[in-house]
């Protein structure tokens, strides 16, 4: 709130913080966080005991639901080991994820979906700074993956034996530099084009954003070439 100019000081921000009913603060790495000032605001009478009580039992109720307070006996995560990370289980339920969380808006004349046995004989091109850059797939605050279990939208369609040819276009998702010769040889020679661009974290994250909704770069650009 100081940074939005509704407070001048951080014992401003508690009382209006704790007044309005926030009860956590996420402050890592400060010493001189905001909620250390809620004593001095309970001292002047900013705030009362009372209405501190009423912000701090949700905190504990959810403590003690999550189990924190239970002998690691009690506790079935107590138990996992590393075995369990990249498990076949997990893989399967992430695979399951992916799946029900594409969002298909518009499906001319029945493309899709693209399936195995109905592509032996089609060449595929897959083209886009996000086409085959693993690095680029995950967004803010993702994991650090291992790169085996990466499958990019190149790598998982030449599971399906398909005739696959590729070029990125551009090599990251800024777009400053675009090969356009090259992306329309691709697309040119092909039956089915998968087109691969967005943002990811290169361009947009928590306290970096955009200043447009454009596409970056030439992508809008490769877009309309490959549509071409």
């Amino acid at each position: 709130m100081l940074g939005h100019h509704y407070t001048r000081t951080f014992l401003e921000t508690a009382v209006a913080s704790v007044n309005a009913g926030c009860n956590l603060e996420l402050s890592y790495g400060m010493r001189n966080n905001v909620f250390m000032h809620i004593p001095q605001a309970l001292a002047m009478g900013n705030i009362t005991l009372q209405m501190l009580r009423d912000r701090v039992r949700p905190l504990f109720y959810t403590r003690m639901r999550l189990g924190e307070f239970d002998p690691p006996a009690m506790n079935p995560y107590s138990s996992l080991d590393l075995s369990v990370v990249q498990s076949p289980e997990h893989r399967n339920l992430s695979l399951e994820a992916a799946v029900k969380s594409f969002v298909l808006l518009k499906n001319v004349r029945g493309t899709l979906p693209l399936r195995a046995r109905d592509l032996s004989g089609q060449r595929l091109a897959v083209v886009g700074p996000f086409a085959d850059n693993p690095r680029v797939l995950f967004g803010d605050y993702a994991p650090v993956p291992e790169p085996q279990y990466i499958y990019t939208p190149r790598r998982g369609l030449e599971t399906l034996g398909a005739n696959v040819s590729f070029t990125a276009g551009c090599s990251e998702p800024r777009c400053p530099q675009y090969s356009q010769a090259e992306l329309v040889r691709v697309v040119g020679a092909s039956d089915v084009v998968l087109i691969c661009l967005g943002t990811g974290v290169d361009v947009e994250t928590e306290a970096k954003d955009r200043s447009d909704l454009s596409l970056p770069g030439h992508q809008l650009e490769l877009l309309q070439d490959a549509v071409q």
